[in-house]
């Protein structure tokens, strides 16, 4: 599916998604990342759910994003309740969807100025 934004400028903003893949800024990644406004953390490496553990986060709780979208690829799948624990403790908040919602809620939050990140699973 193609994007297309409304007022962006200079900053990332997802510009369309598929099966394998998200672009950025019209640039094609077909690995995990995390995405903020002002920010691009290439090459996440998780590759499922299953095998998601807090560390994964330790990067993105230290620029303190009032929330996490976590895209978790093709299929909307909660990971492990102590894991969202974990990161709602620090005072981040955090949503749960497909990656296909989480590219486009974040356009639309970051349209907003918020202040937030997009982890999302790209899976082959």
């Amino acid at each position: 599916m193609k994007l297309h934004p409304a007022n962006f400028a200079h900053q990332y903003i997802f510009t369309g998604y598929g099966e394998g893949y998200v672009l950025i800024n019209q640039i094609r990644y077909k690995q995990s990342l995390i995405v903020l406004p002002n920010q691009l953390i290439e090459n996440w490496p998780v590759l499922s759910i299953a095998e998601l553990q807090f560390h994964h986060f330790d990067a993105l709780i230290t620029l303190s994003p009032e929330i996490i979208l976590l895209g978790t690829g093709p299929k909307h799948i909660f990971p492990n309740q102590s894991l969202l624990s974990q990161i709602t403790k620090t005072g981040i908040g955090i949503e749960i969807m497909d990656t296909g919602a989480a590219c486009r809620t974040f356009n639309i939050l970051a349209e907003e100025g918020r202040h937030i990140a997009a982890a999302v699973l790209v899976q082959l």
